[in-house]
């Protein structure tokens, strides 16, 4: 170290740990260099413990879409059937009414082409029926008008009858009383003539004899008096016997018809129950036909065929293929924990991560973060899911990056809901303490009104 030659040598080249001697030997200037690097990550660290950082919950779930007409939806048979032709293949797009598949029926009842010709067949002919028990029962109603008419005739002769018996007994008992009074008047002369010629002889016997005949006669004209009296009281009782033999008579035909009636009402009522059947038969036929053909419900893309090849069986309600919109309206179903529900609020803003999308992500600082995707949030559930969490509906954000079209139904994904705006020391300390995020929600300001 005397500086004696130019000639020096590197450090490098030296083997300090072969010579103690340079374990003893300091640097006076680390020190002051460590001091420097020490202030200044310590200025650093203050510096950054102010920065903002934006308050977040993280969540995650998948990829599903906002109306339920464009989820993946399965395509059913309503009946049981085989079958018969596909007329798409997986990944083929339909519109709606495009045909998927034909069926055939496998049940015998549904065997006959003409079914629906035959079923049309006997709902005319119980139609007819029905008609014809209709004439029956107009027939019928005319018969009981027309017995009722005749009724009212007989009735009248009837009544006429009993009139005319009731004055001709009014008269022959005037008849009577006028033969009584002529026979006690015969009666009376005859005895006074007996006397008259038993005890003073002031008459003859001829006399005599001729007040006895005309007392026979008297009394002959009073019994037939009373005996056509009798007569004219048996003809009222005939007539009245009439009259009500009338009045049953036809009321006998009437309640008859009437009778027959209510049977054809009975048979109409049973007609039109089997033509409603019929009808109900006919229409069940002519829907079912329909369902022969498994048409698309909508626009979208066949993903996945359940049922291959021709001639298999399938069972009502059981899925022949998948169907998917062509265009949903995406979303994304997140999961959060009970604590973080009353932090949520509609339109509330969501930075969204999908899988396998290259991310860079910064949950405190969402402005730097790179491959995330704004959102907001579109509902969320007032029931607890099965996994303990409750879901929440978050939509794109019209004011933000669209999302990518290839994001599929189903993809993983991850949420970030941003919250409060808060130092970096804050947040350090309410983590390490367990504190809820620094949420609030803002006042609504008074509207100025313009004068």
């Amino acid at each position: 170290m005397l500086n004696v030659t130019k000639n020096r040598i590197p450090l490098s080249k030296v083997q300090s740990r072969r010579f103690g001697a340079f374990g003893h030997i300091t640097n006076p200037g680390a020190a002051e260099k460590l001091t420097y690097w020490l202030l200044g990550m310590l200025v650093f660290l203050i510096l950054f413990m102010f920065v903002p950082w934006t308050q977040n919950i993280r969540a995650k779930g998948r990829t599903t879409t906002l109306t339920p007409e464009d989820r993946p939806q399965e395509l059913h048979s309503r009946i049981d059937g085989r079958i018969e032709k596909w007329y798409v293949r997986e990944g083929d797009t339909v519109k709606a009414g495009d045909t998927i598949v034909f069926i055939s029926e496998i049940k015998d009842q549904y065997w006959d082409p003409q079914l629906l010709v035959r079923t049309k067949e006997q709902l005319v002919a119980k139609e007819s029926m029905g008609e014809a028990y209709q004439k029956k029962i107009l027939s019928l109603e005319k018969q009981i008008q027309a017995e009722r008419k005749n009724l009212d005739l007989k009735l009248n002769q009837a009544q006429n009858k009993v009139r005319i018996a009731r004055q001709k007994i009014a008269i022959d008992s005037a008849e009577v009383e006028a033969a009584k009074v002529a026979y006690k008047i015969a009666e009376e002369q005859y005895k006074r003539a007996e006397k008259m010629y038993s005890e003073q002889g002031i008459i003859s016997l001829k006399d005599l004899e001729d007040r006895r005949n005309k007392k026979q006669e008297t009394a002959a004209k009073m019994v037939a008096a009373e005996n056509k009296l009798a007569n004219a009281q048996q003809e009222l009782i005939n007539a009245m016997i009439d009259l009500n033999a009338i009045e049953a008579e036809y009321f006998s035909k009437i309640f008859k018809i009437e009778s027959d009636i209510q049977s054809a009402n009975s048979e109409l009522f049973k007609t039109d129950e089997e033509i409603a059947k019929l009808n109900n038969q006919y229409a069940n036929y002519s829907i079912r036909s329909r369902y022969w053909y498994i048409t698309a419900p909508r626009d979208g893309q066949i993903v996945k065929i359940f049922k291959s090849g021709i001639g298999e069986n399938v069972k009502a309600d059981e899925p022949i293929a998948t169907i998917t919109a062509l265009n949903p309206q995406l979303a994304v179903e997140l999961y959060i924990n009970p604590v973080d529900v009353p932090l949520m609020k509609i339109n509330k803003k969501v930075r969204v991560i999908f899988d396998g999308w290259p991310t860079i992500v910064f949950s405190g600082w969402p402005g730097v973060s790179y491959g995330t995707f704004g959102g907001r949030v579109a509902a969320i559930d007032s029931d607890i899911s099965p996994n303990g969490k409750y879901r929440i509906l978050v939509k794109p954000d019209p004011d933000e990056h669209p999302w990518p079209k290839e994001i599929r139904v189903g993809a993983g994904a991850q949420g970030i809901a941003l919250l409060n705006d808060v130092p970096v020391w804050y947040e350090i300390w309410r983590r390490i303490n367990g504190f809820p995020p620094n949420f609030y929600q803002p006042e609504d300001k008074p509207v100025k009104k313009e004068k």
